[in-house]
């Protein structure tokens, strides 16, 4: 369990500081072996939800989209591993990209847009849901956890 906050949560962020401050109190309580199932809309903030961790466990913003390339590895102790599966339309895609490697349990995954490769993500994951966009505040809702 998160030491800062109950699973499930939920709450609504005011401000973009607001949401990031979340994202890297969140981020500081992962463990190698855990993985981050990220959802919401176009522009709800998941790849800012990631900087944000990334930035608050590596202390520098190596963050960005890895929608083109599908994963990126930020290096650190622990290692993150960041995919983007907005581009898979068939699960069946899966198997040439070697996605499933990110998840040998040596760093914390996020993965934004996981419902298009379901299988992919072990059961036992921490499920976050982002509602909002633009200036609007985010509310957002962390089910499940590790095993």
């Amino acid at each position: 369990m998160l030491p800062t906050f109950a699973v499930p949560f939920r709450e609504t962020f005011p401000t973009q500081a607001a949401f990031e401050a979340f994202a890297a109190e969140f981020a500081r309580a992962l463990e190698p072996g855990d993985v981050i199932a990220l959802s919401g809309e176009l522009g709800a903030g998941k790849t800012t939800f990631v900087r944000a961790a990334v930035l608050a466990r590596h202390g520098e913003d190596q963050g960005s989209s890895p929608t083109f390339t599908f994963w990126h590895r930020y290096a650190g102790e622990p290692p993150i591993d960041h995919l983007d599966l907005y581009r898979i339309e068939d699960p069946g895609e899966l198997a040439e990209l070697g996605l499933e490697d990110a998840f040998a349990g040596d760093s914390i995954v996020f993965v934004e847009w996981w419902t298009h490769a379901p299988t992919l993500l072990p059961a036992h994951r921490f499920d976050v849901l982002i509602e909002g966009a633009g200036d609007a505040p985010r509310r957002v809702t962390v089910t499940g956890g590790r095993a």
